[in-house]
């Protein structure tokens, strides 16, 4: 059933964008966007989220990002090539991209606390770290969905959807701590809408840049799943398993993300 939609979906997109992929990867991003937006708007509603509902909704996102790091990018970029050469140095790439943009943009993570040049430390207002820590996660979520499309097109719209999920929980992430440090509403929304935004635009860049150098395309389907398997490794993990009183849900939710994730691709065949 679930195959039917996503394939009647496919050809809806694609008849409302003049059969243009490029397009396809607009609506894309735009629906992650969205999806970011929504889950800010909780800051009207209250004051701060719960440690644990911060943690469980980071360990809902790295269950699907580990899933779809597989199954909708290193797996397919083996697969279309026969090979694991392509798809290793891919992974590899995207490891030393978002490494270095981790080591040297300055953000601020809830628990971890400040990393990044410690001469921006004082310089920057804790708001924008903390805006920068949700972009540099959303980067290789948005070239995933991105270069997806470009594989696959209905991949790439189960990826799509299964980060549109996850991304509802991470934009209330972002606007909640920053409605109270702020003691405001609106500007919280809005930063959590740029993560969003940010993260469409890596939609729009990956799709563009993999259909211009299509022969390229295992390689960016490994970088984006590299990037992926470092940020939740190196960045998600130890942030949500900090606090040990949240230990038992942070893994329900890692399992919950990794079951939605799964039961997608599969439903997709």
């Amino acid at each position: 059933m679930l195959e039917g939609l996503i394939a009647n979906l496919s050809s809806w997109l694609l008849s409302i964008s003049g059969g243009s992929l490029l397009m396809v990867a607009v609506y894309a991003g735009i629906f992650v966007a969205v999806m970011t937006t929504l889950g800010a708007l909780l800051a009207i509603f209250a004051h701060r989220m719960p440690d644990w509902g911060v943690d469980v909704s980071l360990s809902f996102a790295a269950g699907v990002m580990i899933v779809a790091s597989f199954t909708s990018l290193i797996l397919p970029a083996i697969e279309s090539t026969g090979s694991f050469m392509p798809a290793g140095v891919g992974i590899l790439l995207g490891v030393l991209l978002i490494y270095i943009i981790d080591r040297f943009i300055p953000h601020e993570h809830l628990v971890k606390g400040y990393e990044g040049p410690k001469e921006f430390k004082e310089r920057l207002h804790v708001v924008w770290l903390i805006v920068l820590a949700v972009i540099i996660h959303n980067l290789p979520e948005g070239m995933a969905v991105g270069t997806s499309l470009v594989y696959n097109l209905e991949t790439g719209l189960i990826t799509a959807i299964a980060i549109g999920i996850q991304d509802f929980p991470e934009g209330t992430v972002v606007s909640l701590p920053l409605a109270t440090l702020q003691k405001k509403r609106l500007m919280p929304i809005v930063m959590g809408a740029l993560s969003g935004v940010a993260e469409m635009v890596m939609v729009i860049l990956g799709a563009f840049l993999f259909t211009v150098f299509h022969s390229l395309l295992p390689y960016g389907l490994g970088m984006a799943g590299g990037a992926m398997l470092y940020v939740t490794v190196k960045e998600m993990v130890p942030e949500i398993y900090k606090r040990e009183e949240n230990e038992t849900l942070v893994t329900l939710g890692f399992f919950l993300g990794f079951y939605v994730m799964l039961f997608l691709d599969s439903m997709l065949g």
